[in-house]
C-alpha cells in the first residue's frame, strides 16, 4: 500500500481560474467537474462552479480545487496553509517561480538562502501562498 498527499485547494468561484492558471504554470492536464455536472446543483447560479478539479503533471506536481458552496461557510484566512514546491534544478524553480510570479505578491524574493540555495515565497492572484525552494541536503 502507498499514500500520497494533495493540496486541496478551497475558493467560492475562483477554481476553474486558479486551476487553469497552475495549469499554465505547471503543465499537465487539468479536470474540472462542475456542480451541474454532477446533479449537485443545489443553487442553480452556482450549477457552473467547480465541484472536484485537479491538475496533475508528469513532474510530479498534483493540485486539487474546489469552489466551496455558498450554503457553507468559508473563509480564506491568512497563512492556513502554503503550498511548498521543492526541487533540485535551480533553472526549473526559477521558470516555475517566473510564472507563478504573475499579479502576485512577492513575500520573500527567490534567492539564496542559508538553508537553500534558492528560496523564495509568494501569494499568487488568488490569495494562495507558495513556497518554492531547490532542495539541500540536511545536515543535522
Amino acid at each position: 500500500m502507498s499514500v500520497t498527499t494533495t493540496t486541496h485547494l478551497n475558493f467560492r468561484g475562483d477554481a476553474r481560474a486558479a486551476l487553469e492558471f497552475y495549469h499554465s504554470v505547471f503543465g499537465g492536464d487539468v479536470v474540472a467537474v462542475t456542480y451541474k455536472e454532477a446533479g449537485d446543483a443545489h443553487d442553480p447560479a452556482e450549477g457552473d462552479r467547480v465541484m472536484w478539479g485537479q491538475v496533475v503533471a508528469d513532474n510530479g506536481f498534483r493540485v486539487m480545487a474546489y469552489d466551496v458552496p455558498s450554503r457553507m461557510p468559508w473563509q480564506q484566512g491568512e497563512n492556513a496553509v502554503f503550498v511548498s514546491v521543492r526541487g533540485d534544478d535551480s533553472d526549473e524553480i526559477t521558470a516555475l517561480w517566473g510564472r507563478l510570479a504573475v499579479e502576485a505578491t512577492v513575500v520573500q524574493p527567490l534567492e539564496p538562502a542559508r538553508w537553500a540555495p534558492l528560496y523564495g515565497m509568494l501569494k499568487d492572484r488568488f490569495g494562495v501562498v507558495w513556497v518554492l525552494d531547490v532542495a539541500a541536503p540536511y545536515n543535522g
